[in-house]
């Protein structure tokens, strides 16, 4: 994790909360293994889990928003902007039905 927040704070060169950086990177490891229906975020997506959780960062603040405007200026705020969500997609692994419960069962993986 430490390599992944030396990451996040070259990328994010203003944001001095260590603390919170780290929030985030578990945010974004959260987000990452709902998406992908994995257990653990692979190694091959810890740039995707940085990139998510510079999104958060840039995101806060805005909660509950998903476009703001002012002075003549609009924001559109995606979570997951195209590109990545195309990245994510490949790492997505089915998921198992528990006959007996009739539903969703864990990830493969």
């Amino acid at each position: 994790m430490t390599a992944m927040l030396a990451r996040l704070k070259r990328r994010l060169p203003d944001a001095a909360d260590e603390a919170l950086l780290s929030d985030l990177l578990d945010e974004a490891g959260a987000f990452l293994r709902a998406y992908t229906f994995r257990r653990e975020v692979p190694e091959a997506l810890e740039p995707a889990q940085i990139q998510v959780a510079a999104i958060l960062y840039n995101r806060l603040g805005m909660e509950g928003e998903s476009s703001h405007g002012e002075g003549g200026v609009t924001r559109t705020a995606a979570l997951l902007p195209e590109d990545l969500k195309r990245w994510l997609n490949g790492w997505r692994v089915a998921r198992t039905l528990d006959a007996a419960e009739g539903g969703a069962g864990d990830a493969l993986p």
